[in-house]
């Protein structure tokens, strides 16, 4: 267990050096170009912060919703069943970009007409909500039946009801192997975000590039090598962290 930890802590450590390292090193052997400065802090203060933003309410809202009704699929009554198997079909096999269409352009005009539209953003957000839950919905399905009956058994025995049994009891221990699933989801969510940029959602990716078209109009020179290697710079020290710390968790709990 200790060289475990041990493994995922230098991975990390390694990981987040090289965020740090980078530009520093830039900062002190390069001479950097006048347009460095403002699309880096443009593309850090604006894109990233809207890519965190996103990525944690997608991860709140699909955890809440995902839970619910992952855990109340696993109830042998049919119409709820049914319905729940219906949501989880439809948001998992339409891909997100159709969803994100669907909440920001479809979603105004099925409504009355008092319907604020929601902005970008929240259609984007919205749009992953409905992905990720779906996602943790199915994973919660299969770690609350992965809980021996006797567990179910002995807890009825202690005079749990069916709430308490599941408060208590099942989703502790289901949490507990539900725990990777949701560390590789945020990874997945942080990458996915780059389709928001599509309707129009500043995030890490839309920012780098939206800087290399502002290059080559004002400039003649786009840039584009360096801009889309630092936003791969930036994507790879978020996720990769992640998705080791996903695949450490897995071994352990599961």
């Amino acid at each position: 267990m200790r060289r475990d930890w041990t493994r995922i802590t230098s991975v990390v450590l390694a990981a987040v050096a090289i965020a740090v390292a980078a530009p520093w090193l830039w900062h002190k052997y390069q001479t950097r170009p006048d347009w460095f400065d403002p699309i880096a802090r443009y593309i850090l203060h604006t894109g990233l912060k809207n890519t965190v933003r996103m990525a944690a309410f997608t991860v709140v809202g699909s955890t809440a919703v995902g839970i619910v009704l992952g855990t109340l699929l696993t109830i042998r009554f049919w119409p709820s069943r049914v319905l729940i198997r219906l949501y989880i079909e439809v948001w998992r096999g339409l891909p997100i970009i159709v969803t994100i269409f669907l909440v920001y352009f479809a979603l105004p005009r099925a409504v009355h007409a008092g319907w604020t539209s929601l902005d970008a953003f929240q259609a984007a957000t919205v749009g992953l909500i409905l992905w990720g839950s779906a996602q943790v919905a199915e994973a919660t399905r299969g770690a609350v039946q992965s809980i021996p009956r006797e567990q179910h058994e002995a807890a009825s025995a202690l005079g749990f009801g069916w709430i308490g049994r599941h408060a208590f009891i099942v989703l502790p221990q289901a949490l507990r192997r539900l725990l990777p699933p949701l560390i590789g989801l945020l990874a997945n969510v942080i990458q996915n975000t780059t389709i928001a940029g599509i309707i129009g959602v500043a995030e890490t990716l839309e920012t780098g590039n939206r800087s290399i078209e502002r290059l080559t109009f004002s400039t003649g020179s786009p840039h584009a090598f360096t801009i889309l290697v630092g936003v791969m710079v930036v994507f790879f020290a978020i996720s990769f962290p992640l998705t080791r710390l996903a695949a450490f968790l897995e071994r352990r709990l599961i």
